[in-house]
């Protein structure tokens, strides 16, 4: 019985899976965005949340453990320097899923991973004030 497990193994081994989910999430922090398989991209929010997380605790274990995950130190500074303070006052959701119909070769299910919109709620909080 399953119960309990919760790791998407996507037919790869740990060490494959574990590679390809730290460049996706490198790659979305460089890029805001990426588009994926619906799967995978279910797999990459998780790790992508909890390195948000990390991100905004700020401290030097912090940073050290995302750049033992990611692998990329010019993610893990930028998560660090520009996406996770963006983040500072919300408590979760950093990510979403807009999904995009099925793939061609396959019909695996296709979305979209993002980044949700951080400077979006600062320009309403700065046009609060300025009312």
């Amino acid at each position: 019985m399953r119960h309990r497990v919760d790791t998407l193994k996507l037919g790869r081994s740990s060490a494959h899976r574990r590679a390809m989910l730290a460049n996706m999430v490198s790659s979305l922090f460089y890029s805001g965005r990426i588009e994926t398989t619906l799967v995978k991209a279910k797999a990459a929010r998780r790790m992508a949340e909890r390195m948000i997380t990390l991100g905004k605790q700020g401290t030097l274990h912090s940073r050290r453990l995302a750049a033992a995950r990611m692998h990329d130190e010019g993610a893990v500074k930028k998560l660090f320097d520009e996406i996770a303070p963006a983040y500072a006052g919300r408590q979760g959701g950093y990510t979403r899923i807009l999904k995009l119909g099925q793939r061609r070769g396959d019909a695996a299910e296709t979305c979209l991973l993002m980044l949700v919109e951080a400077d979006a709620a600062a320009a309403e909080k700065a046009a609060e004030a300025q009312a």
